[in-house]
């Protein structure tokens, strides 16, 4: 099997030198991904108009695999399904056209459409009418529609070579990860700092992610599931960070020493002022959040400029005029809504009047009184950790027993993403199966028949393991992983 990727429009209008920089990037993007397939005989070749994906085998369960890897990677316009045959003569081109395209024809409009390199004693237009001819005689089409045909037969001809695309999909767009300087992402979990975190990721910035926790043990599993979701489907070419950094204390400072009124904006000076701590440790220029102006009372344009002078540190908001349903709708669309909607809330910061028009004068007068050894002993408390090491991340002192045979009479759960379950049913024989999405598994593992156990799976083993520690730490003792 084979796929002929394209590159993003943006990437092609780049100097010579950017363009091979960011091609170069986008190859040593896709062959990290597929390595991780542990499949030979893969060869991921660049051009200057394109990548090359060679397959050895028809493994329809290795297709999949390379499609979805493909489809989630930034810096793809779109890719080609495509089969490849030796160009003879025109003849020989519509018998090859025939045999792959000819049934799918049948009761539907079409037109053939050629891109042509090389010499050749005819034109892209001939190689189209001779085809498009052929197949409206010789199949049950319902006809050629060259304005608004229902299938398009897509051929590339280069030199010798005849590709007849079987199948087109589309890209990310965006540019690649990597290519870019990288990001830390203020991540809370919910609808608008997933979807912000994803647009940095899709425009090819590294992005780091960095979470306040402000006193919830469930709300930071949580975040934990949701950045390990956006690495693993967008990112994973490229190892970042999760920084943990304890807010608590700061949170209660707040609360003893700061007016009602001021207090929404001062917590966020104090995440700007850690975030960008964090930022220079990590040798990163900016920050991003999911702030959408006026979304709410912190958000309006004078909180948001008296928010940011408090730092120097650039402050990126891919939202910032994006509508709450616009929103959700990508969320929707990359995967993060369910998280979000099941995301534990915990705000230890709610105004009664929060100001909507906050005054520097005021908000540096309330800071007067804020203890500033505390954010400073939060900055130093905050923990780094590699993004795929986050399962490991002060795991419960029962540890947690890994499996890689099922125990008689227990539970597999499956708690991979719905997307990823039904590219890739889990079938053990003799064994019971439930499909619990890790979002719903908290909620619903509390009504399990408790004198059962259950083994947690997922793909790559870490999100299992990230929910049967945590669920070993709220006091169940019948949960374990299960990794073949």
């Amino acid at each position: 099997m084979q796929f002929i990727v394209k590159y993003f429009p943006e990437i092609t209008i780049k100097s010579k030198p950017v363009r091979k920089q960011f091609v170069k990037q986008l190859r040593d993007n896709l062959r990290r991904l597929i390595k991780s397939l542990e499949q030979d005989g893969i060869q991921v070749v660049s051009d200057w108009d394109k990548i090359t994906v060679k397959v050895e085998g028809d493994s329809e369960d290795l297709k999949q695999q390379l499609i979805d890897i493909l489809s989630h990677t930034p810096g793809i316009a779109f890719f080609l399904d495509v089969v490849e045959f030796p160009f003879v003569d025109l003849q020989t081109a519509y018998q090859n056209t025939l045999l792959l395209w000819g049934e799918r024809l049948a009761g539907k409009t079409f037109v053939v459409r050629c891109k042509r390199s090389g010499q050749h004693e005819f034109t892209s237009h001939e190689i189209e009418q001779y085809i498009g001819g052929g197949l409206n005689q010789n199949t049950e089409a319902a006809g050629v529609d060259l304005r608004t045909p229902d299938i398009t037969v897509r051929l590339e001809l280069q030199g010798d070579r005849l590709f007849i695309v079987n199948h087109r999909y589309e890209g990310l767009g965006g540019f690649p990860l990597g290519s870019l300087d990288p990001v830390v992402s203020l991540i809370s979990g919910g609808f608008d700092s997933t979807v912000s975190t994803y647009l940095t990721m899709k425009r090819g910035m590294r992005t780091h992610f960095c979470f306040f926790n402000l006193g919830g043990r469930d709300h930071e599993i949580g975040v934990k599931e949701v950045a390990l979701y956006l690495w693993m489907k967008y990112g994973a070419s490229s190892r970042v960070k999760f920084v943990t950094v304890p807010f608590e204390g700061v949170v209660s400072e707040i609360l003893k020493q700061v007016q009602d009124s001021q207090m929404g904006v001062i917590l966020k000076r104090m995440m700007l002022r850690a975030g960008s701590k964090i930022a220079e440790e990590l040798n990163v220029k900016a920050l991003v959040t999911g702030e959408s102006v006026a979304q709410v009372s912190s958000q309006t344009l004078i909180n948001l400029s008296v928010i940011d002078s408090v730092t120097d540190t650039l402050v990126l908001r891919p939202l910032i005029t994006s509508d709450k349903g616009d929103i959700i709708k990508v969320a929707r669309e990359i995967g993060t809504e369910e998280f979000a909607a099941a995301m534990p809330e915990y705000c230890g910061v709610i105004s009664v009047k929060p100001t909507t028009r906050g005054k520097i004068e005021k908000i540096e007068f309330e800071e007067n009184k804020f203890d500033f050894s505390i954010l400073e002993k939060a900055i130093d408390d905050a923990r780094i950790v590699n993004i795929d090491e986050v399962a490991n991340d002060q795991l419960p002192s029962t540890e947690v027993e890994v499996l890689s045979v099922p125990i008689q009479g227990a539970v597999i759960i499956d708690v991979r993403h719905p997307t990823e379950e039904e590219r890739k049913p889990l079938s053990i024989t003799n064994t019971d199966i439930l499909k619990i999405p890790f979002y719903d598994l908290h909620k619903a593992f509390a009504e399990l028949d408790s004198s059962r156990s259950y083994l947690l799976y997922c793909g790559k083993g870490v999100m299992s393991k990230l929910h049967a520690s945590h669920l070993v730490e709220q006091g169940y003792r019948n949960v374990k992983v299960y990794r073949p």
